[in-house]
């Protein structure tokens, strides 16, 4: 079944459709939610809500978007009413699986890759999670301004402002910390590059 036919059916109450979009996404889902909220359990919680939020939002969704990018929105959204609930520091969580973490080439560039994500992370915990919101979106799932707008109900100039706002924001932070390596893609300066990861 594919997702147009599965959304389709899902929107009409059926179960069975639902769950397979649920097992397509729950891992795109879970990791966008233990990127904003820092621990394994709160995102558990926070990828439930939204999978909830998804079951009973379907009859209103018109399809104007993505599923995907809907169901990003959705989780950002509830991992933003969580953080703000709960008021927790959150926890330092790896942007990347461990294994994507090894980078070609020697020992130091390896050891230096994983110091650069550790930095990155812990920069991205420092911004709101409104910045921090439209950041993952744009950069972690690759959606277009106007995707985001959309979701968001901003204006795309708006989530530009804010996405570069949060991008100085990251490099004024590993500035500080003396992480930042200018030779690196990772932060890049110029308000048009948007391969910040």
């Amino acid at each position: 079944m594919d997702e147009l036919h599965a959304v389709a059916r899902a929107k009409q109450g059926d179960a069975d459709a639902f769950a397979q979009l649920v097992q397509t996404y729950e891992t795109s889902v879970y990791r966008l939610a233990l990127r904003m909220c820092g621990n394994a359990h709160d995102a558990e919680e926070v990828a439930q809500e939204a999978f909830v939020a998804a079951w009973k939002g379907l009859p209103a969704f018109r399809g104007e978007s993505k599923f995907s990018s809907w169901l990003y929105q959705l989780t950002t959204n509830a991992a933003i009413n969580f953080l703000r609930k709960e008021k927790r520091h959150r926890a330092a969580v790896p942007l990347e699986d461990e294994t994507e973490l090894v980078a070609e080439g020697t020992p130091q560039q390896a050891a230096e890759a994983a110091e650069l994500q550790q930095a990155l992370q812990q920069a991205l915990d420092a911004l709101t999670p409104e910045h921090r919101q439209i950041f993952l979106l744009r950069q972690m799932r690759q959606l277009s301004y106007e995707e985001i707008g959309q979701l968001l109900g901003l204006e795309s100039g708006t989530v530009k402002s804010r996405l570069n706002r949060a991008k100085k924001q990251l490099r004024q932070i590993l500035l500080q910390q003396g992480n930042f390596f200018p030779s690196s893609s990772v932060i890049q300066k110029g308000e048009e590059d948007d391969h910040v990861l």
